[in-house]
């Protein structure tokens, strides 16, 4: 089928390659009875998409509905879905036929579907799995030949990690998944929506198309457009009547819209990343840092007080032909010490070593750290909770973690309280 018919025939405006693979996915699926879900930010047309799937499907001459479920009460939307007998409530004066029983042989597109009642959720799964439902009040089973499109601005998968989703019911209308591009992922769509929207409103207010000069097409490019088409398309109509002249320029532009001026750009973020188990990592290191400091300080007053030379520091100021001059402390008495050069190097000088009083070097000892990120991890929460005997609310506020996630590493690394 030819793309540019269709985007031609349902006022689609754009030449975004994501934009493209949508359209190619509706229109291929369109001859299928199967269910789709179709996903994007609120604003980028996803009612359009269901329309090119009915309209192109063999259900076209028969009803096709939109429902928005999350505008429809809790309380009225399985009567609103599948109908209401007499007197199955209070307010049920007559027998209502719901819409999956008028639309019979269409198709229904559910809109914000993450919105829809766990109950309605498992009567819907019901119909997409065998075609029977249920009137309230009523104890008839009923059958349905209807096909369903739903669309969602949420993701699904955290509604279901909440609860708030039936996970069956997700993969039920996951057949054939179609993902909407917003507006910011097609910024090659921006100028050219905007001329279109600007022909538009001057053809319906007899006024001649509003027109923006370099730097603004630059600011309106830039912008993240969080409200995607519809919100692009109401700043034109806004220029369109406000504008005094017909020729835009920034400042017109910044001072009808102040919010273009906002960049919003995303921060770099990976989801591969676990937050809380990087806190505590960066405290554990907060904490080496400050037992580092406290050491150095402590073993440059225990060579101060017993007149100790330095042992070798490093391998680079040690092979140095130019070694750095003896440094000099002042002591508790003002008296001063001056320290001589290093002896020469040898394989083991950067290790961690013992001095003794007379500089008697032939017992060394060295250090070994475990450098394991689950045994500090392990380590710093078992030192908390000490510190607060037990008290897992202090222990995570030391930590600098939430008292659930300290739980689940207690669990984790089977620590004993």
């Amino acid at each position: 089928m030819n793309i540019q018919a269709v985007k031609q025939r349902y006022g689609i405006v754009g030449r975004s390659e994501l934009l493209d693979r949508a359209i190619t996915t509706a229109l291929r699926v369109s001859s299928t009875d199967l269910t789709v879900l179709i996903s994007g930010e609120s604003g980028v047309g996803k009612e359009s998409m269901s329309k090119i799937i009915h309209d192109y499907s063999p259900r076209k001459h028969n009803q096709f509905i939109a429902i928005n479920t999350g505008a429809i009460p809790e309380g009225t939307i399985n009567s609103e879905l599948f109908g209401h007998e007499k007197g199955a409530f209070t307010g049920a004066t007559s027998e209502r036929k719901g819409y999956f029983e008028t639309v019979n042989k269409g198709t229904i597109f559910l809109d914000e579907i993450g919105e829809m009642p766990l109950d309605t959720q498992a009567f819907l799964l019901r119909i997409l799995e065998s075609g029977e439902y249920i009137k309230v009040g009523s104890s008839k089973v009923l059958k349905t030949d209807v096909r369903v499109i739903a669309a969602t601005n949420v993701n699904l998968m955290d509604k279901i990690s909440q609860g708030k989703f039936r996970e069956d019911l997700y993969y039920r209308l996951n057949t054939v998944p179609i993902k909407m591009p917003a507006l910011n992922e097609r910024r090659e769509d921006i100028d050219i929506l905007f001329r279109k929207f600007a022909y538009d409103f001057a053809d319906k207010y007899k006024t001649e198309p509003v027109r923006m000069d370099e730097a603004s097409k630059q600011l309106i490019n830039n912008y993240r457009w969080p409200g995607n088409i519809r919100e692009l398309r109401n700043l034109v109509e806004q220029l369109s009547v406000l504008s005094e002249d017909n020729y835009v320029n920034i400042d017109d532009l910044l001072k009808l819209a102040p919010q273009l001026a906002n960049r919003n750009l995303p921060a770099k973020y990976s989801e591969k990343q676990n937050i809380e188990e990087r806190e505590i990592l960066y405290k554990f290191l907060f904490e080496m840092k400050n037992d580092l400091n406290d050491l150095k300080q402590l073993v440059f007053e225990l060579v101060q007080r017993n007149n100790l030379e330095m042992p070798s520091l490093s391998r680079s100021i040690l092979t140095s032909q130019n070694p750095m001059p003896a440094p000099t402390y002042q002591n508790d008495r003002t008296q001063e010490t001056s320290f001589p050069e290093p002896a020469p190097y040898n394989e083991y000088s950067d290790k961690p070593v013992l001095i003794s009083d007379n500089q008697n070097f032939s017992r060394t000892e060295e250090v070994e750290e475990n450098l394991s990120l689950d045994e500090k991890t392990k380590e710093l929460i078992t030192k908390a909770l000490k510190k607060h005997r037990g008290r897992r609310k202090d222990a995570a506020e030391e930590l600098g973690i939430s008292e659930r996630t300290l739980y689940r590493k207690i669990k984790e690394y089977d620590i004993p309280i």
